[in-house]
């Protein structure tokens, strides 16, 4: 199962199921906003999205996800506007049989989200300026 959501406020992390019996393995990973980028103080960031396009390519990166590698669920959170420093930009769960197979997923889907997604973010300096920031790794 494939659940995407890009929001404007706080993420609300999905929650924990204990009855997955079939799942040996629960990956969560909560993407948070640092304090610095690209070596420079930043005060937050602010992300943008091309409009009804950006979820529809998300959807189809999770349900990518699922056929590439044998998971049974991948959720995903995206968070649009100002983040604070601390606070979540991204939050995705991916269950899986084997941990090896939930930690390669979640590696390639984000890596693929960062070049796929037309999601962009902007970091915001101390004096108020913003600057367009990529993703260099």
């Amino acid at each position: 199962m494939v659940i995407v959501e890009i929001i404007n406020g706080p993420i609300v992390p999905f929650p924990s199921n204990d009855d997955r019996n079939q799942d040996g393995a629960e990956l969560v990973f909560n993407g948070r906003v640092r304090d610095t980028e690209h070596g420079h103080k930043i005060i937050a960031l602010e992300y943008e999205q091309y409009e009804g396009m950006a979820e529809a390519e998300l959807t189809t990166l999770a349900e990518d996800t699922c056929k590439k590698f044998p998971i049974n669920d991948l959720f995903c959170k995206h968070r649009m506007g100002r983040v604070g420093i601390g606070e979540t930009s991204l939050h995705v769960s991916i269950w899986a049989k084997h941990r090896k197979q939930a930690i390669e997923a979640m590696d390639w889907f984000i890596f693929e989200l960062k070049k796929r997604v037309p999601i962009w973010k902007w970091a915001i300096h101390p004096d108020g300026t913003k600057v367009p920031s990529e993703c260099t790794h």
